[in-house]
């Protein structure tokens, strides 16, 4: 069966289940058991995250993100990771991906969209500061051979009643359209038919609170 590794934030904690019930019997999903964060942490684990899971170096493709941490502004400060910073982590993330899954192909989604309103002053997004970092992660990448996955413009176009909070988007109808972006394009890249899942039945992962942070 094919491989596949799903490595992203609190958004990917949303869909890792979903997209790993619908291969069923198709192909092993695997990802870590822990919110990834920004990307530098990405950078820093990625290895051991391969290591403690037994990926193995068969992996068929990754699928990964990076962005939300870094474009979030604590107590009024610049955003956590310096946008220049951002994009030559993004650079080296991609780099050090291809060196530790040499037979992947890889996909790249973009940080999604958040519910400004809702924030807290102190620990907070603005859209238009993720656009500018989506946009960095996406010109470093233009050489490459890398797939963008654009699920910012998917949860621009959500109503309100799609988030579960200002950040993630943990409701069914939410997890059903972030999950079917995520799955069209793995199985279109891998030549693979996914089930059908029914979100009335699905049972994500058990992750605390602590676990998916912000």
């Amino acid at each position: 069966m094919k491989k596949i590794v799903l490595i992203g934030d609190s958004i990917r904690m949303g869909y890792d289940k979903y997209v790993k019930d619908a291969l069923e019997g198709v192909a092993n999903v695997y990802y870590p058991e822990e919110n990834c964060r920004f990307a530098e942490y990405v950078l820093r684990y990625a290895h051991e995250w391969k290591g403690n899971g037994k990926y193995g170096d068969d992996v068929d493709l990754v699928h990964w993100n990076a962005g939300l941490w870094d474009a979030l502004e604590l107590f009024g400060d610049e955003p956590l990771t310096p946008i220049s910073y951002y994009g030559e982590l993004i650079k080296r993330i991609d780099k050090r991906l291809r060196m530790i899954y040499p037979k992947a192909k890889f996909v790249f989604a973009t940080s999604t969209c958040v519910n400004e309103q809702m924030s807290n002053p102190d620990f907070t997004r603005h859209n238009s500061t993720i656009e500018k970092y989506n946009a960095e992660a996406l010109r470093v990448l233009l050489d490459t051979d890398t797939i963008i996955n654009d699920l910012y413009s998917l949860t621009a176009s959500f109503p309100n009643s799609y988030h579960s909070d200002w950040v993630h988007y943990y409701t069914p109808v939410a997890t059903e359209q972030i999950g079917g972006r995520v799955l069209s394009i793995i199985s279109k890249l891998l030549d693979i038919k996914p089930n059908e899942i029914n979100i009335e039945n699905f049972i994500p992962e058990k992750y605390s609170n602590n676990n998916i942070g912000g």
